[in-house]
């Protein structure tokens, strides 16, 4: 199990949060998500085998946010 930590840009509200949350669990390998509205930042632990960051990336942005590697 792989975990990292994110920055998430566009975040300003509740429902950005859970959208964002929502985006990455339904990635197939992600098994942990914490997203933190206030530090605009998603902790993600997931199985380096079966999931790619690029992929991670495109949930979000299909979500209508930006996840940066930090």
């Amino acid at each position: 199990m792989t975990t990292r930590s994110f920055a998430v840009q566009g975040m300003t509200c509740a429902h950005c949060q859970a959208a964002v949350t929502k985006a990455l669990k339904g990635v197939p390998g992600v098994a942990a998500v914490e997203v933190d509205l206030q530090g605009k930042r998603a902790q993600v632990g997931y199985d380096a085998d079966k999931v790619t960051v690029e992929r991670l990336a495109k949930a979000v942005e299909e979500a209508g946010y930006t996840l940066a590697s930090a």
